[in-house]
This record gives structure tokens, C-alpha cells and sequence, in this order.
């Protein structure tokens, strides 16, 4: 796990090798604006479908959502989505009801995408059009650069569509050498912060907009390698009810980015420690978290839209250190495995 943080600067630059795909898909995208773009995915790849609704909604204005896979492949709803843009999303390309609801999807006249790790996989084979993550064998059970090379993908995808290809491309190229940053400044900060939480068993994790994938994730990684019951959510709907379930032992991760959602995150952050929680805060504003016990600050993205690829990353490190000061093996949770095939 640890060597695969490590390595997703390189995955980000390997994606950048193969812009002629992703441009070609964006122009396949925009022969007729489209009225939704529908995004399907598991676990960390539903993750960065959270993540792709914003890179739609800000680059080329489009209307994305994360899709029910349930009414498509199993309820068999009749919904009309000729035409439109399906984007399935799997780092191996073989969870099965993706691969069905996107065969479906191709066979009812949408255009469909597969982003994926493999190339050969069954939900490449399925697809119209395939987006080659480029990242490498990824062999930990919890995904790390295959959810970055993912952002980066949606990231380019909706840039390119938006007429904005070399400017988030070269954004990425920053955005790689600021992860590569991040890596190197809290790797070690990390692993002597962890301890402090040997005896932990559950944590709200809160972001916003952007952001709210980051929270996503971080919590899924805390889940996958820690065993902790960690809950993301929207910094205001921490405040709308959840912050009554906080104390001491029942921490609150609040991430902080310089956009107009930080206030909101850091009125969440303040309610929650003056309602007792032990406050982390990390991002590229975590400065401006008052209360916090723990600091993991990023440095700032060249815009607000590529500041997740930079903010999961102390997340990551965290969730990996953690699992060593609770005895667990980061690299082969329980109960787990590489490929969910279970539908």
C-alpha cells in the first residue's frame, strides 16, 4: 500500500502520456451537448464518480450524476438514456452488475465509457469507448492510485469537453510534483500521529463540494485497512443531527480546502469540538480549523478541482499507519479481496 502512494505522481503522469484518448472521448461527448452524464461504480470508484459530478458541473457545465445500478440491471426500469453518456468506472473492469448495467446501457443507444486499470476486462469489453487508467499493477486490496488516476481521468475528460485540455492537463502536471510533495512532507508526521489512535473505533469524516469525495474516501480507507466505523459526510450534515453522537473517543476528520465551502467546514469543525470530538484536520486550509488536535496541511492545487488529488493523500498515509499501530496488515485486510466480483 505504502509503495503505491508512493507511486501515484508517476500514475498521474502516465495518464498525461495517453491525453489523445481521453481527447478523443471528449470529442465524442460533445457532438451533441449531452443532458446527463450517468456515472455507475463501487466502492472507491463510486468515490470518484462523487468526485466526477463536480468536474462535469464546473469544466463544461454538464449535469453528472452516480446512477442507481439497481433500477437498471435489476428492477429493469424503463429509462430513456439514448444518447446519453454512461461512464462505468472499475479499477479491474469486472464487477459484475457494472458490466451489466453498462451493456445494457450501450444496448439501449447511450454512449458508453469504461474507465478502468485493464483494458482487456470485461467492462472494457462491453464499453463503446475505454479511458486506459495507465496506473500500473495495483496489488494492496485498498485502492490508492487507481482512485487518484481516476480523479485525473474524470479531471482531463471533463476539461477536455469543456474546451480546457491543456489547462487542467498542465494543471495535473503541478498537481503530480504537489503530490509527490505531500508523500515526502507527512509520511513520517503520519506514522508517529497514528499511535494516538490505537484504540480508536469510529470517526466522522466531513468535507464539502469537492471535498466530499476526499471524505469519501478517507473514511473507505479507515474501513478497508483499520477497522474503524468511519462515516464520511457533507460538513453540514454533520451539524444537522451526527455531531449529538460525538465525544472524546469519537473523533471528526474535517478537511479544508481554500474554496467558498470552507466556511461551512469550519463551522462543522467548531460545533463538533465544542461538542467535545477530538478534531484532525488536514487540506490545503487546515490552518484555519480552530481546535484541532492534529495538523496534516497539503499545499494549495492549482485550482479547486484538482486539490482532491492532493488532499486523499494524508488520508492514505493515515489510514496505512493506523492499521500498523492496531496490529493489522494494511495490505491484506480480512474479508477482503482485490476484485469484488459479488453482485
Amino acid at each position: 500500500m505504502l509503495a503505491e502512494i508512493r507511486e501515484q505522481p508517476a500514475a498521474i503522469r502516465r495518464l498525461l502520456e495517453h491525453e489523445d484518448a481521453v481527447r478523443e472521448v471528449a470529442a465524442r461527448l460533445t457532438w451533441s451537448p449531452p443532458p446527463v452524464v450517468r456515472m455507475v461504480a463501487h466502492g472507491t470508484s463510486d468515490n470518484a464518480a462523487t468526485y466526477g459530478v463536480y468536474a462535469f458541473g464546473l469544466l463544461p457545465g454538464w449535469t453528472a450524476l452516480r446512477d442507481s445500478i439497481s433500477l437498471t440491471v435489476y428492477y429493469d426500469a424503463e429509462i430513456d438514456i439514448a444518447g446519453q453518456p454512461v461512464i462505468g468506472l472499475s479499477q479491474s473492469g469486472v464487477t459484475p452488475d457494472v458490466v451489466r448495467y453498462v451493456e445494457r446501457a450501450r444496448s439501449r443507444g447511450a454512449v458508453t465509457i469504461a474507465i478502468t486499470n485493464d483494458e482487456t476486462s470485461p467492462l472494457a469489453e462491453v464499453a463503446e469507448l475505454v479511458l486506459p487508467l495507465e496506473a500500473g499493477p495495483e496489488r494492496a486490496v485498498a485502492a490508492t492510485k487507481t482512485y487518484v488516476s481516476s480523479l485525473a481521468a474524470l479531471a482531463l475528460l471533463a476539461g477536455h469537453a469543456a474546451g480546457r485540455g491543456a489547462e487542467i492537463a498542465d494543471g495535473l502536471r503541478a498537481t503530480a510534483d504537489l503530490v509527490q510533495q505531500t508523500i515526502e512532507d507527512l509520511e513520517a508526521i503520519v506514522a508517529r500521529m497514528a499511535p494516538s489512535f490505537a484504540i480508536l473505533g469510529r470517526m466522522f469524516v466531513i468535507g464539502r463540494g469537492t471535498e466530499l469525495a476526499t471524505a469519501r474516501e478517507i473514511a473507505l480507507k479507515l474501513q478497508e485497512t483499520c477497522r474503524v466505523a468511519a462515516e464520511a459526510l457533507s460538513a453540514t450534515d454533520l451539524s444537522h443531527g451526527p455531531v449529538a453522537a460525538v465525544d472524546p473517543l469519537f473523533p471528526v476528520w474535517a478537511i479544508a480546502t481554500e474554496d467558498a465551502n470552507l466556511p461551512a467546514v469550519v463551522d462543522s469543525a467548531r460545533r463538533a469540538h465544542e461538542a467535545g470530538a477530538t478534531l484532525i484536520a488536514s487540506g490545503s486550509a487546515a490552518a484555519r480549523i480552530e481546535g484541532a488536535a492534529f495538523r496534516l496541511p497539503t499545499p494549495p492545487a492549482p485550482s479547486t478541482l484538482l486539490a482532491p488529488l492532493v488532499s486523499v493523500v494524508p488520508g492514505q498515509l493515515f489510514a496505512r499507519a493506523l492499521a500498523i499501530a492496531k496490529g493489522y496488515d494494511p495490505d491484506s485486510p480480512q474479508h477482503l479481496s482485490k476484485v469484488t466480483r459479488v453482485l
